[in-house]
């Protein structure tokens, strides 16, 4: 188990949705393909938009970039 998988983890089990939001998109930057990327992104977009996190429109921007969400 990788130390990312382990910090995703335990803010699973903390419950600790802000630090889900950056390990997810920590996640996303490391991702060796765009499949990878876009399962990471789409849980710190989901995390984010439960947190009220100020990076939701940014997470989704990068989302709609990939073509895995449409523009508004």
């Amino acid at each position: 188990m990788s130390d990312l998988d382990a910090r995703l983890l335990a803010a699973h089990a903390a419950g600790d949705l802000d630090a889900l939001v950056e390990l997810y998109a920590e996640a996303a930057e490391t991702a060796r393909d765009d499949t990878a990327r876009g399962f990471y992104l789409t849980h710190a977009h989901v995390y984010a938009l439960e947190r009220g996190h100020p990076k939701a429109a940014a997470l989704r921007n990068r989302l709609v970039d990939m073509g895995r969400e449409h523009p508004l």
